[in-house]
């Protein structure tokens, strides 16, 4: 029948090797040796003065274990079967380094005999054991038949610590055991510490029995037993509770009285453990192997798991984010491509509408000042101040233009360089617009207009023209009041009105000067409007083009070192991607290893279990 667990123990074994886990194989074939023992090695654990020692003594019926007040447990006790009564002090030699405590082969260990009567002072640790030894125990051999059929009682120190028992020797710890009694007496309930003791040795221990002791020390001991199987269920701990009463099983024993022997509940605990000895190698062997495997796949999946969850966590902050972020600075640049390239075509258009605006108004101001002053001035006398006048109005508005042009394409050039803060490009382009020098030259030159003078000859004949119609028109007015026709009368009516035809052709040449002036000054501002607008789009055109070849230049440096970055994460995080995914598959590889080991171990009672916490991650 040892050859169903015995298969999964050795399983279990060569799964510790292939991970790796030394100590973990330690323990498994100390568990195999241990099984394949015939012998029932039973653990009694508990707090101090719980009654431990005479539990022991009780069983066997012979006072092996010292008890008594003042009595300490220093060393643990175990007690087996021998031909006659022995004791002795086994000790073991000090750790080597690497080797684990208690790891010592049994054929180095030191066994100090021990006199009978000495027994008590062993136990106490004050005979038989070397300073500055190993761990050591105490070993009592009786010829008692319940020891004879394979019965190992091992009695330790008090301790609320679980952690402790096999401090002092490794054959203390409950991974020795196959049976452990831990004894709590009747005077009180289940206390916090102890429930938590006995849920932690049911962690890697399959078969665990709760002692009730000195029952009859309590009337209502058979109460306090009650509220302690209600502190095992609520626990969750689904152990047996065996009240029992060691004063009366020796009393019984003494008197050879079955029925007080009965009212001990001994009988119960020893058919207890005679069932755990005749089923060591079936159904305890079995359990045991279940705890095993709970333990060892939990332990080898723990870090596994670790990996995972490290790998998951690697995905966010590893190549793979690189990989993303350097996508996410490609689709920035193209954003930003298309940003500044939108920023400067729409600013250069508002620009040459802006220019040519601001140049039409300032033209427009010039011809309304030349409306003004060629109302009442003449031509023919101010026409050289005017002049002047006009060529340092027609520069002032050149030079102010082009200086607003300047700004603007500074304010321009800044706007489209903010687009690239982001990258730590601030620096603006290696040259500036400057004002020429030369505006005057560049100016169209202003022909003085043809001006038609008022000449003495044209006044003559003009005031000879009115005169004669004047006096022409009285003297044939005054010959019918019987005057000649040229008379004093019209002779001086057409003095005046020669005099008021030359003011009049006067004023009307006047007229046509300022006409002609000021017709020929429109052509000329329209002329210098056309060319400097002219000259200021090409300016544009050309600031345009210097700073979509600067911009343009500096994108492609950009995008060579972004695609160049974008590239080494892509590599890097194909590689990763590649070891990771093979990991991976190693990892679930070997999780569904441990699955399947641990259902195999389950399957050992006849009950399938599926192992949720072996289930690897997707």
């Amino acid at each position: 029948m040892a050859g169903i667990w015995l298969d999964v123990l050795d399983e279990i074994a060569r799964t510790c090797t292939t991970h790796g886990r030394g100590d973990l194989l330690q323990t498994v074939r100390q568990r195999r040796a241990q099984l394949l023992d015939p012998k029932l090695r039973v653990l009694v654990i508990g707090e101090p003065n719980q009654g431990k020692s005479q539990l022991i003594n009780a069983i066997i019926n012979a006072p092996a274990c010292p008890v008594g007040d003042g009595r300490t447990t220093v060393l643990p006790t175990v007690v087996q079967h021998a031909a006659a009564p022995s004791a002795a002090v086994v000790q073991a030699p000090p750790p080597a380094p690497g080797r684990p405590t208690g790891a010592a082969p049994a054929s180095i260990v030191e066994r100090t005999p021990v006199a009978l009567n000495q027994v008590a002072a062993g136990v106490a640790g004050t005979v038989g054991r070397r300073p500055g030894g190993g761990p050591a125990y105490v070993e009592i051999g009786l010829p008692r038949a319940l020891l004879g059929g394979g019965l190992v009682l091992v009695d330790t120190p008090g301790t609320d610590e679980i952690a402790t028992l096999g401090s002092a020797a490794p054959i203390a710890a409950p991974t020795r055991a196959d049976t452990v009694l831990l004894v709590s007496d009747s005077t009180r309930e289940l206390s916090v510490t102890e429930l938590n003791m006995l849920l932690h040795v049911l962690r890697s221990h399959p078969n665990v029995v709760v002692v009730q002791s000195k029952t009859d020390l309590v009337a209502d001991w058979r109460a306090v037993a009650e509220r302690n199987r209600q502190h095992l269920a609520e626990a969750g701990a689904p152990v047996p509770l065996i009240p029992v009463s060691a004063a009366l099983r020796l009393r019984a024993a003494a008197s050879d009285d079955r029925a007080l022997n009965a009212e001990s509940g001994f009988p119960a605990l020893i058919a207890r453990l005679q069932r755990d000895l005749a089923g060591k190698s079936d159904q305890l062997a079995r359990a045991s192997v279940q705890g095993v495997a709970r333990t060892v796949v939990e332990q080898l999946a723990a870090p596994l798991r670790a990996e995972l969850a490290t790998q998951e966590a690697e995905e966010q902050s590893g190549p793979i984010s690189r990989l993303h972020a350097a996508q996410r600075e490609v689709d920035e640049l193209r954003r930003c491509s298309t940003r500044w390239q939108n920023t400067l075509n729409d600013e250069m258009a508002d620009l040459l509408s802006d220019i040519e605006y601001d140049l039409r108004d300032r033209t427009r101001q010039i011809l309304r000042t030349v409306d003004e002053a060629f109302d009442t001035a003449d031509p023919l006398v101010a026409w050289d101040t005017f002049q002047d006048w006009l060529e340092r109005s027609l520069v002032e508005a050149a030079e102010a233009n082009h200086e607003w042009l300047i700004q603007r394409c500074d304010w321009i050039a800044r706007r489209v360089a903010a687009n690239f803060a982001r990258y730590g490009y601030d620096v603006l382009p290696p040259w500036s617009m400057t004002m020429p020098e030369d505006f005057g030259d560049r100016l169209p030159e202003l022909e003085r207009p043809r001006i038609d003078r008022f000449t003495t000859g044209q006044k003559l004949f003009t005031g000879m023209k009115g005169s004669y119609g004047g006096m022409l028109m009285f003297g044939l007015a005054t010959t019918l009041a019987g005057m000649p026709m040229i008379n004093p009368v019209s002779v001086g009516i057409g003095a005046l009105f020669g005099g008021k035809s030359i003011r009049d052709e006067s004023k009307q040449l006047l007229r046509r000067r300022q006409s002609t002036v000021k017709t020929a000054i429109q052509r000329h501002v329209d002329d210098f409007f056309v060319r400097m607008i002219r000259d200021c789009r090409d300016a544009t055109r050309q600031v345009q083009r210097m700073l979509r070849d600067h911009f343009t230049g500096l994108t492609e440096e950009l995008q060579e070192a972004i695609v160049q970055s974008f590239r080494s994460a892509k590599q890097e995080a194909d590689t990763d991607v590649a070891l990771r995914e093979q990991r991976q598959r190693e990892i679930r590889l070997k999780m569904t290893r441990l699955a399947a080991l641990y259902e195999q171990a389950q399957q050992l009672s006849g009950a399938r279990s599926a192992p949720v916490l072996l289930e690897p991650r997707p």
